[in-house]
């Protein structure tokens, strides 16, 4: 769910879609008036700070546990201190100045990034169980095309024996018949997740021949040989990011489903802590993590979030996905 903020008149709204969805993904009664109250806040922030923005609402489970995700995100003036903003009390728009010390105080966490001049990123989690051997850290963002009630741009992991492993489609066009070609490689995925990339996306690719097609990506970082594995066939991007450097993984032009001449794995090596970023070309990809400090290291949902903000074309479905093993 991505919801506009633009005035107070849509506060209501949002606010009713999120618990909409909070209700689909199972969470309790008192959970939900919960997630209302936080909805209100992070609402009514975009318009006094940021002077509007949007709120996006999934599903979350990884190793900080299965619920529901808020990402607040405005290009405002940012904030000045972060830390001083959690403190009851501290305001810089006259008003009582609690609203993110109730937010952190009814959500299980609550993560910012901010940099003055550049917005604000609020991500918020409501935890309604943990996932015991979970060892990924994911974030995503999907806007449909504007006017359009579905995405159809999709995605889904899993942490498989080989490694941390995640798809990004992107169904060709935009609406109902997109998003049933990005179900059709979602189901793909889940059934054959185990298998080497190269043959995953070979199935992901037969099973979307009676569809649109599309555009798709996985990568896969395998922690024990220290590589990330990535095959792309079409127009995902994908981003490579380790001790500082960001790296383009190679894909090759096709469109899954139909024609796709070069099903090739690649292989980059890594040390440290990888973060790897996919994204459709729903985004701009003339973008640069070095201009956005700190952004690097923060919680992936976060990373994608923002990048989805500031570099989203507006005239296509738009996601971005970001993964890294958990420390």
């Amino acid at each position: 769910m991505f919801a506009a903020v633009a005035d107070p008149s849509q506060v209501a709204e949002a606010r009713r879609l999120v618990s909409d969805l909070a209700g689909r993904i199972g969470l309790p009664r008192g959970r939900i008036d919960q997630v209302a109250i936080v909805v209100t806040e992070l609402a009514t922030n975009l318009l006094k700070h940021g002077g509007g923005g949007h709120i996006h609402a999934t599903s979350c489970d990884d190793a900080g546990g299965a619920g529901l995700e808020l990402l607040a995100l405005d290009r405002g003036s940012g904030m000045m201190d972060v830390g001083r903003s959690m403190q009851d009390g501290y305001s810089t728009a006259g008003s009582p100045g609690n609203g993110l010390g109730a937010i952190a105080r009814l959500a299980d966490s609550i993560r910012i990034y901010s940099q003055p001049g550049q917005g604000c990123a609020v991500m918020v989690r409501f935890v309604e169980r943990r996932t015991p051997g979970a060892r990924t850290m994911l974030g995503a963002t999907l806007a449909p095309y504007p006017g359009e009630t579905v995405c159809g741009d999709n995605w889904i992991w899993q942490d498989t024996a080989s490694g941390h492993t995640i798809m990004l489609v992107d169904g060709s066009g935009h609406g109902i018949e997109a998003a049933r070609a990005a179900d059709a490689a979602m189901r793909s995925f889940a059934q054959n997740a185990d298998a080497a990339c190269a043959d995953l996306v070979e199935r992901i690719h037969g099973a979307l021949a009676p569809t649109r097609g599309g555009a798709l990506a996985v990568a896969r970082i395998d922690t024990a040989a220290q590589v990330v594995r990535f095959v792309g066939v079409g127009n995902i991007s994908g981003v490579l990011v380790n001790a500082g450097k960001a790296r383009h993984m190679v894909s090759h032009n096709g469109t899954a489903g139909h024609v796709a001449p070069r099903i090739r794995e690649f292989t980059y090596e890594f040390t440290g802590d990888p973060l790897v970023i996919l994204h459709s070309d729903g985004l701009t990809s003339r973008w640069d993590l070095a201009s956005y400090p700190g952004l690097a290291v923060q919680h992936p949902a976060l990373i994608a979030g923002v990048l989805l903000r500031d570099h989203r074309r507006g005239r296509d479905d738009a996601s971005v996905v970001a993964m890294r093993p958990a420390t």
